[in-house]
């Protein structure tokens, strides 16, 4: 398909029964901006029978392309496939688990022909339980913090991006991905608005706490050297105020003639120590894994089948 106006694209995990309303929904929604779109759906090692239903779409109607990737690379990872066979002039990412409603795709279109190259939807009210909530907000927190961005928890990768934003997007060869964080560093005209967030119909979130802290941990390191500067800082703070204290410590015994002793705060400065120096090194140990990923250089993803020729 020549000059696509339109791509959409949704990885697909564990969601195989929302893929037939999804279409339905997005045909529905697209066709109120033009009829020249595509829609690409990426199967990341879906354990159900996605790809059976992604086919059987893409025979039925020819702008549905399926990508099924040789295993679950994660989210990101189907993110960039299917960017990297999106053809549109703009370019639509979200879930295919129907929490991003396909019909506000309209309204992020037409924000954006306002002249902005990104716009993404702000979840006014996330249609989530209250711990997922609260660990999210949480995740969010010490993921700004710690990668100096200002990284909302209400905004997810659902938005419609211009086709220079996604060309710069497509240079990103690091390892561990993060669209969003990708997205804002590239710069660009940006926008977000408030969009109705649905509830999850199908299954459940693939996102444990654990995924989390592992995604988290992955990507402040891959994006930030302020967790080394941290430990740095701390360094020095734990040097000086150890020096402090030994100034008392010889005031009080030369002055007042008071003995030093205190076996016991001894060793839990001793453990004390030993742990911050064990972190710095874990910390360290996380960098040079990462540079070692990098240098391997292997290849992002691999497809095992596609449903159409390029």
């Amino acid at each position: 398909m020549k000059n696509v106006y339109i791509s959409v694209v949704t990885p697909v995990y564990k969601c195989a029964e929302c893929l037939d309303e999804l279409y339905t929904r997005l045909i529905a929604s697209l066709r109120s901006i033009t009829n020249n779109f595509e829609i690409i759906m990426v199967d990341d090692g879906s354990p159900d029978n996605a790809w059976h239903i992604i086919t059987s779409l893409a025979t039925r109607d020819k702008r549905v392309k399926g990508i099924k990737l040789s295993r679950n690379f994660g989210q990101h990872y189907a993110i960039t496939a299917g960017l990297d066979f999106a053809k549109g002039r703009w370019v639509v990412v979200m879930d295919a688990d129907l929490q991003d409603q396909p019909e506000e795709i309209v309204k992020l279109y037409n924000k954006a022909q306002e002249g902005y190259d990104i716009v993404v939807g702000k979840r006014v009210e996330r249609k989530d339980t209250f711990i997922k909530k609260i660990t999210s907000k949480l995740f969010f927190t010490i993921y700004s913090y710690l990668t100096d961005t200002n990284i909302d928890g209400s905004i997810s990768n659902f938005g419609i991006y211009s086709h220079k934003v996604i060309n710069s997007l497509k240079s990103f060869k690091e390892h561990t991905r993060s669209f969003g964080l990708f997205a804002i560093w590239v710069g660009f005209t940006r926008i977000e608005i408030a969009i109705e967030h649905s509830n999850r119909k199908k299954g459940k979130s693939s996102y444990s706490i654990k995924k989390l802290f592992v995604l988290a941990l992955d990507s402040i390191v891959s994006h930030s050297d302020k967790p080394l500067k941290l430990f740095l800082t701390s360094g020095f703070m734990l040097s000086f105020l150890s020096f402090l204290y030994a100034i008392f410590l010889v005031i009080q015994f030369y002055i007042f003639s008071i003995p030093v002793t205190g076996w016991t705060s001894l060793m839990v400065s001793i453990y004390f120590l030993g742990g911050i120096i064990i972190a710095c090194m874990g910390i360290i140990g996380l960098y040079l894994n990462k540079i070692y990923d990098e240098a391997k250089n292997r290849p992002l993803y691999i497809i095992a089948a596609t449903t159409f020729k390029e």
